[in-house]
């Protein structure tokens, strides 16, 4: 669209989202878009949003977390929602370090696993 705006389609296409998981973000209020009949329409707001869904997805967040931080954006402002979002990552960096430690483990084991086998072939 010429105004910046972009329709449904372009949204899913803009985000690589399916029209259920754009729909889905809708129904559970992290995005509004402008409505015209049946069409919708996303602004550069909604565009934002949706990138902050997108990284936050990314990383891992759970979509109430994504939830909670843009909120406080909206209601108390950039420095608040800065401090959260540093809490969150904290958080978060945690949680990954621990499953990449998980999945250390695992492929050591599956990898000692394989080679006795291999050598029991032998």
């Amino acid at each position: 669209m010429a105004d910046g705006k972009l329709n449904f389609k372009e949204m899913c296409a803009a985000f690589d989202v399916t029209p259920r998981t754009l729909r889905y973000y809708e129904y559970i209020e992290l995005l509004h878009p402008e409505r015209d009949g049946r069409a919708r329409h996303y602004g550069a707001r909604e565009q934002a949003r949706m990138k902050l869904i997108m990284r936050g997805r990314k990383f891992g967040f759970a979509l109430e977390d994504i939830r909670q931080w843009l909120l406080m954006y909206e209601k108390e402002g950039t420095e608040p929602q800065m401090r959260v979002w540093v809490e969150m990552a904290d958080r978060q960096l945690k949680e990954l370090a621990d499953q990449r430690n998980q999945l250390d483990e695992a492929m050591a084991e599956l990898k000692q696993l394989r080679d006795e086998t291999a050598a029991a072939l032998d």
